[in-house]
């Protein structure tokens, strides 16, 4: 394997844990939604939170998706 395949794989590796930035922010931004939310109108609780709670498991899923392509690429590729 030569120098120019190796830092292109790491190159992808590194593109790939964007993913996990990404995630990361959205993460935040649900939460602060949420919690503005119940600011608001404390009494939607029942309406929120399971919204909320569903929300974040996918964004989640989102970083988790990036995280398993970054570990791939550098012990496959």
């Amino acid at each position: 394997m030569n120098e120019f395949s190796e830092a292109a794989k790491f190159l992808g590796v590194g593109l790939a844990g964007l993913g996990l930035a990404g995630a990361g922010i959205g993460l935040g931004i649900l939460g602060n939604g949420a919690m503005n939310a119940l600011g608001r109108n404390p009494e939607a609780k029942d309406a929120i939170v399971p919204n909320m709670v569903l929300a974040l498991a996918f964004t989640e899923a989102i970083g988790i998706y990036g995280l398993v392509t970054a570990i791939l690429l550098i012990f496959v590729a």
